[in-house]
């Protein structure tokens, strides 16, 4: 899932129920490597932004006003750098052990979508596109990372998703 004329970048969104509050020392692993895995994101070929607050995470910001809910958006080149970035280092590590952290959902809880180039997509999108995910199953105004469709003007491509992490997205 590339974009040749660099028009479009890969938008992604996930959210989370958390299992414990943040503070709680059954979340303690997962808030010691949020730092970590964020600049390594930060550093990935092909990162463009990510959502944060003053604390330089999205830990604090609300999303469908449910207080166990946190949100995850971010923007990438295009798919491949995203991919890159999520099935290898830290990232992986901590993806491999979303269950400790995070309740199991049956709804939709990752849409990814393009954006043109310089936009900054806002949680009130990222929620919308899960909403509309939830409701139409992937399309390309939201689709997931197992039925990718491409941006506009180009050819579509798969997103290769590791089997072994049992990833339903």
């Amino acid at each position: 899932m590339t974009t040749p004329d660099a028009a479009y970048q890969l938008a992604q969104v996930n959210i989370g129920r958390l299992k414990a509050p943040l503070d709680s020392p059954q979340l303690k692993d997962f808030v010691d490597n949020l730092d970590p895995v964020n600049a390594d994101a930060d550093a990935a070929d092909g990162f463009v932004w990510r959502l944060q607050s003053d604390g330089g995470d999205a830990t604090d910001i609300a999303v469908f006003g449910d207080e166990w809910l946190i949100i995850n958006m971010s923007v990438w080149r295009d798919g491949n750098a995203l991919t890159a970035y999520m099935y290898q280092g830290r990232h992986r590590a901590m993806l491999a052990r979303r269950r400790e952290f995070f309740e199991r959902v049956q709804e939709a809880m990752v849409a990814l979508w393009w954006v043109p180039a310089g936009h900054r997509p806002t949680v009130a999108e990222a929620e919308e596109r899960l909403l509309h995910l939830r409701a139409n199953g992937p399309t390309p105004y939201a689709f997931t990372p197992r039925t990718p469709f491409p941006a506009q003007g180009t050819e579509p491509v798969s997103l290769a998703v590791p089997e072994d992490l049992g990833c339903s997205v």
